[in-house]
């Protein structure tokens, strides 16, 4: 089984603006633009502070055991629950964990197996 990528990137946003205005132009020539997928960041210091030890932690655990709630999450990773979810509820934000409705609650859950880094130079 082939296992699955989610793509984090770094890049200015200068490179960014200008990968969008080039899609823009493809798109107004009615040219097919390829979607690009992933999660990116301006710099490798915004990558830190995103993906601190403790939520990669986070990942680790939701894949290895896809916990029914945030709660139950909190318990297995032996830590405050405001804390955990707060981490959960960012990292949902940017892409890296879907939060998926069970019975009246709710549960996180990685649908990747791996996290692919790129840097432009």
């Amino acid at each position: 089984m082939k296992a699955k990528k989610i793509r984090i990137g770094i890049r200015d946003v200068r490179d960014a603006l200008d990968d969008f205005v080039v899609a823009g132009e493809a798109l107004a020539r009615g040219d097919v633009v390829e979607e690009e997928k992933g999660v990116y960041f301006t710099s490798l210091e915004a990558f830190r502070k995103a993906l601190t030890p403790k939520r990669l932690d986070l990942l680790h655990l939701i894949k290895a055991t896809q916990p029914s709630s945030i709660n139950q999450l909190a318990k297995l990773a032996h830590r405050n629950i405001k804390n955990v979810a707060e981490d959960v509820k960012y990292l949902s934000q940017i892409g890296l964990v879907e939060i998926e409705m069970v019975g009246r609650g709710s549960a996180p859950r990685v649908k990747y197996d791996e996290i692919d880094l790129r840097i432009a130079v």
